[in-house]
């Protein structure tokens, strides 16, 4: 494998540190989404519930023993009950913003590495390439075509390891935007109900 890798060219490096970074930033995403999993609607439904029957303490302790941030509004929004409704809202806000942020996190990362990397990869082709007809010149035309086919699959190394790296992590980057964008309405709908109750 690592002869492999070699055969690609100095731009294989690139691709290399490229994959490993989109594997950590998956891997540290995968983390921090799984924990930011919850059923809004669960947990929403009870706190209301204990709400109306003026039964804070206990909502709070519900609250800051359920994982996520839907649950963590939840606690801000009981935190802040006795403000003003515009106070109440600042504060909830800015804390779901806060979270957003936090769950975004170096997703930009895995958007420049996905797209970056097939760029990478056609580099190193073309430099391949470029390579290879210096190679026919210096033999003055009269090439033996598996001479030419070894030049040629060797540059296209790089363009294999570069859409290889770029598509699963595209994939990755779209799938974590998702999951803020609806954990991001989650928070919207629970705060909006919060501040109805």
């Amino acid at each position: 494998m690592f002869a492999f890798l070699l055969k690609g060219g100095p731009l294989m490096w690139p691709i290399v540190l490229c994959s490993v970074i989109s594997f950590a930033i998956i891997a540290d995403r995968s983390f921090v989404f799984y924990k930011a999993r919850t059923r809004a609607s669960n947990i929403l439904s009870r706190v209301k519930a204990l709400c109306k029957e003026e039964k804070y303490e206990e909502a709070l302790r519900l609250c800051e023993g359920t994982p996520g941030p839907v649950a963590h509004i939840l606690a801000i929004g009981i935190h802040v009950r006795n403000r003003k409704t515009e106070d109440r809202e600042k504060l909830i806000a800015r804390a779901g913003s806060r979270i957003v942020r936090q769950l975004g996190k170096n997703l930009r990362g895995l958007g420049i590495i996905g797209n970056i990397t097939p760029l990478l990869g056609l580099t190193g082709t073309v430099a391949g390439m470029i390579n290879a007809f210096m190679k026919i010149q210096e033999l003055g035309g009269r090439v033996d075509p598996s001479v030419l086919a070894g030049g040629i699959w060797e540059a296209l190394i790089t363009t294999v390891a570069g859409l290889c790296v770029a598509i699963p992590t595209l994939v990755a980057y779209q799938y974590f935007e998702g999951r803020v964008d609806d954990i991001s309405s989650q928070m919207k709908d629970t705060a909006v109900e919060l501040l109805e109750i």
